[in-house]
């Protein structure tokens, strides 16, 4: 299985049959994955510890109890991602777009979120949405 950024380059490849499993092959290996085209891919419970997906386009994708400490996702589209359970300390999500993005019972301990975008979809394990998260500590 390949994975490729927008422009169809091959950033990583290896021979599994699984997304997930693909891709945490590519994060222990330490490839640099910005830019890579991962939308609507099923990584349930991957462990991507530090792994460098800048501007990566995970649109869609389910990353549902994923291990993202230390990640570097600065730019990456998670439009409508969901991200519930995952454990993101540490993790630069700076300019992330995370319109829609379901974060219920996910750790954000230490994450950064600077200049992060947000809807009034984007879901908080307080079952509130961001915005009005946001509304209540300002």
């Amino acid at each position: 299985m390949k994975i490729t950024n927008r422009t169809g380059e091959v950033l990583f490849e290896a021979r599994t049959r699984s997304m997930r499993i693909t891709l945490q092959k590519a994060v222990r290996a330490g490839a640099d994955l910005t830019g890579a085209g991962l939308s609507s891919a099923n990584l349930g419970g991957a462990d991507l510890l530090d792994a460098r997906l800048r501007n990566a386009d995970l649109m869609g994708a389910n990353l549902r109890g994923a291990k993202l400490m230390g990640a570097n996702l600065i730019g990456a589209d998670l439009i409508g991602a969901n991200l519930r359970g995952a454990k993101l300390w540490g993790a630069n999500l700076g300019g992330a777009n995370l319109r829609g993005a379901d974060l219920r019972d996910a750790n954000l301990w230490d994450a950064n979120l600077w200049d992060a975008k947000i809807s009034p979809e984007t879901r908080l394990d307080t079952g509130e949405t961001f915005k009005q998260y946001l509304e209540e500590v300002v």
